[in-house]
């Protein structure tokens, strides 16, 4: 249920939900009529396309979602036959002089011909989306865009008349974060803008519906904290069955913390019981919710001072995670504690008969992960090694040394050895089976 990590680690969701990263495409024409070639309707479009507007262009990329193509083919005015939105600006122009504009191309007696250009707002384009909004019948092409640097973000919301053969804005608002949901489960599509804090103005999530005469409804909800970007954004059942927004968005340097917000026939709201909630999620960057056990609810990665590591500095400290559940309270408890290495992309989630009984250590010569039995104040018997291997020979090398295989992705692989103590009066032991069962590879 993972959407868009803007951003990106997703996010682990599809292909298209990772996407909120921002996947960044360019090209000039000559390079899109290499091969592989463009099937013919796409070079019967850009035909048509440089016939109105001249050959002088150059087709630009939507960076993010969907629609990647140069050309975007689509029914957007529900007459039954396909339209073509294709983005470019001209050649030649100083980088001030630069207009990004969209022309509309539609078929007339089987043949494309351009029925109406204009000028977009930006240099970039971001994201593209085409629905139905509310309980509005008409198709919505939805276009984000953005600056050069990327610095500044615009959407506007085009209706198409095919009858005026012109391409009519609706809504136009700057913004952080757009998509299309439905997100209080009324069956109909709704837009969603999220914005950062600028100035006097706080971060917020907003939601639009479109009603039978065009008017957009806004819903608004204030964050719990001046979020000036976002990180990644998810979708996740909450206890009561409807669908919550979790916002993880940049805290301060290096750092993100969480936000929730849900819909109901009321509006939006927060789901979390008090502002200080949000706070006590604060953690580095790229630790991003999850849903680390498949069950459709999304948990937030707090991170903590593993035991025997409070007194050190903080550059030999090793932290453990728990990852934290929202209660029908709109409060937050912990679910699973793990070890969370985000640079090697992996989580291993401690056995319940580990929690608050185990520490790690790093064993720097082999270059290991080392979980250990902690009693009295300090790490006791290993319970568990876990390795990070590179490239093959590594990776063989454990291999041959009874480590067992717990993923591979490409040549890194992912590799466990449970030492052989005999000992297990404290209960803390695992099988072959709890290892494999608590690792987590982060796609």
């Amino acid at each position: 249920m993972k959407l868009s990590r803007i951003i990106p680690r997703t996010a682990a969701v599809s292909a298209a939900a990772v996407l909120l990263t921002g996947c960044t495409f360019g090209t000039s024409i000559d390079n899109l009529l290499a091969p592989p070639k463009q099937s013919i309707e796409q070079e019967q479009i850009y035909s048509a396309l440089t016939e109105a507007v001249g050959s002088g262009i150059r087709l630009k990329y939507p960076r993010s979602g969907k629609y990647l193509s140069a050309f975007i083919i689509e029914d957007i005015d529900s007459d039954g036959t396909n339209e073509a939105v294709v983005f470019y600006e001209r050649n030649g122009l100083g980088v001030d002089e630069r207009t990004l504009r969209i022309n509309v191309l539609d078929q007339d007696g089987g043949r494309w011909r351009s029925v109406c250009d204009t000028a977009a707002a930006g240099s970039e384009i971001e994201k593209v989306m085409i629905s139905r909004l509310g309980s509005n019948e008409r198709v919505n092409l939805v276009i984000g865009s953005s600056l050069i640097n990327r610095s500044e973000k615009n959407v506007t919301i085009y209706n198409y008349d095919s009858e005026t053969e012109s391409i009519v804005p609706t809504f136009s608002e700057s913004y952080s974060f757009i998509d299309i949901t439905d997100l209080d489960g009324d069956g109909t599509n709704d837009f969603l803008l999220l914005s950062g804090s600028v100035n006097s103005s706080k971060a917020a999530a907003e939601v639009y519906k479109l009603d039978d005469a065009g008017k957009y409804h806004q819903y608004l909800c204030e964050l719990s904290s001046s979020f000036t970007e976002f990180d990644s954004l998810s979708y996740g059942r909450l206890p009561d069955g409807r669908t919550g927004l979790y916002i993880d968005a940049v805290s301060g340097s290096g750092s993100i913390q969480t936000d929730v917000i849900s819909m109901d026939e009321n509006g939006l709201k927060k789901v979390f019981g008090a502002s200080e909630i949000s706070y006590s999620t604060v953690r580095p960057s790229g630790c991003s919710s999850y849903d680390i056990d498949g069950d459709g609810e999304l948990e937030i990665p707090v991170q903590f001072i593993a035991a025997g590591y409070e007194d050190v500095s903080e550059g030999d400290q090793i932290k453990l995670t728990d990852w934290m559940s929202i209660n029908a309270h709109g409060s937050l408890e912990r679910k699973y504690t793990s070890y969370y290495s985000i640079g090697e992309g992996y989580v291993f989630v401690f056995p319940y008969k580990w929690r608050d009984r185990v520490t790690a250590k790093r064993d720097a010569i082999n270059d290991e992960i080392v979980f250990c039995a902690y009693e009295n104040g300090a790490a006791g018997r290993e319970l568990l090694r876990l390795y990070y291997a590179g490239d093959p020979v590594s990776r063989e090398d454990r291999l041959s040394a009874g480590y067992m295989l717990l993923h591979t992705k490409g040549d890194p692989a992912y590799l466990a050895l449970i030492p052989q103590s005999g000992d297990d009066s404290d209960g803390l032991s695992l099988t072959a089976g709890d290892v494999a069962i608590g690792f987590r590879y982060m796609e």
